[in-house]
């Protein structure tokens, strides 16, 4: 019997190989003999990093880089086993998390660090960058990162231009000259958790400035300045990014990526579990468990545990899932390949209380899972 963990993290709790690691401990007090593969799961948020690494035997670095408003601060990005992928995070560089509450302000927040990470992996040899855009405190449309790489961007009277997304509202002339080299022979692929476009009603400003501390004005302001960087790289670049899906991810990274780093934007899940090689690992398996904190009707848009059972069906491996909690309209992910679904949390208990305890809560959902008649069913009858 083959089993295969591949859950995504319990966000302010457990990470993805922790979670993994509990269930599987749970499973193997009922079931010792089972043949059990950790493959712990993200769909290009936070966590991404860890589960890459852990899933294909990599090693993470640390390195000091500029942070959301401009001071230095460590942060790590991971490389993959095969020596030659680099993963990040841009919450660990250009993350909303390193920034206090009280001074959030997109305005003037930066993703230089995002591109001083992905400057130290290209400098030390990586051929390929995967970039997670989830979490970040920015709305400059990837200008910062574009000028660890290099680019130059100037204004009417060729002063260059400071950091920060309203800034670009006096975006003049974009300099490619002194773009990093090794770039041209690197693929960059985004990991994108929303398919927002640039600019608009549905736009990185308008749904996400808020977010990132953006008062109303602000908000109308970096969306305008958002317009028109958009329209001087198109004119000077070539890149029409303006209403491409996801380049509205991290506060317009993902079109800043696409614009610089001729990047290909990807829904995340997928993206991550073709780089762990999750469809190699569950082929042979009888049965697949993954899951997340938070199972609702926003799972089937893009999140972990669809993505993984999307993989599994295509193998004819059934699937189920756990969560710290089910939410409303869980019960859509059954459309969409998960054959069942589980809250490892007891009814009616606060999330206060219930977070510390979550690796004993799903220990004992890997032992209940294992013991269970209709779970067991699954691995003779397959759908």
């Amino acid at each position: 019997m083959r089993v295969i963990f591949a859950p995504d993290s319990f966000k302010e709790s457990l990470s993805a190989p922790a979670v993994a690691a509990a269930l599987a401990d749970g499973w193997r007090k009922v079931l010792p003999n089972t043949e059990i593969c950790l493959a712990p799961m993200a769909d290009g948020g936070e966590g991404t990093v860890e589960a890459l690494v852990s899933a294909t035997g990599g090693a993470i670095r640390e390195v000091t880089v500029h942070g959301p408003l401009g001071e230095m601060v460590a942060a790590k990005y991971g490389l993959l086993g095969d020596g030659e992928t680099a993963v990040i995070e841009v919450a660990a560089a250009s993350g909303l998390a390193l920034v206090p509450p009280d001074r959030r302000d997109p305005r003037v927040t930066t993703t230089r660090g995002t591109g001083d990470l992905m400057c130290h992996a290209l400098d030390r040899g990586a051929r390929r960058l995967l970039i997670g855009v989830g979490g970040s405190a920015t709305n400059d449309g990837g200008a910062g990162m574009a000028r660890a790489l290099g680019v130059r961007f100037y204004d009417g009277s060729g002063q260059a231009l400071p950091e920060g997304g309203v800034a670009l509202a006096g975006l003049a002339r974009i300099d490619l000259a002194g773009r990093h080299p090794r770039l041209a022979a690197t693929e960059v692929l985004v990991a994108c958790d929303v398919d927002n476009p640039l600019c608009g009603p549905r736009g990185a400003s308008c749904v996400y400035g808020p977010q990132k501390g953006a008062a109303p004005d602000d908000v109308a302001a970096l969306d305008r300045a958002l317009a028109h960087y958009a329209r001087v790289v198109k004119t000077q670049c070539g890149v029409d990014m303006a209403d491409i899906p996801g380049s509205g991810a991290a506060g317009g990274l993902g079109g800043g990526l696409l614009a610089f780093c001729r990047a290909t934007l990807r829904p995340g899940a997928p993206l991550v579990a073709e780089a762990c090689g999750l469809a190699e690992k569950v082929r042979d398996a009888d049965l697949v468990i993954t899951g997340e904190g938070r199972i609702d009707g926003q799972t089937i848009h893009g999140k972990t545990p669809v993505g993984v059972a999307r993989i599994a069906l295509a193998a004819d491996v059934p699937t189920v899932a756990v969560a710290g909690c089910l939410g409303q309209g869980h019960e859509a992910v059954l459309d969409h390949g998960i054959r069942a679904v589980f809250a490892v949390s007891p009814d009616g208990m606060p999330l206060e209380e219930a977070l510390p305890r979550t690796r004993e809560f799903l220990e004992q959902a890997g032992t209940r899972l294992a013991s269970t008649g209709p779970i067991l069913k699954l691995l003779t009858k397959r759908p």
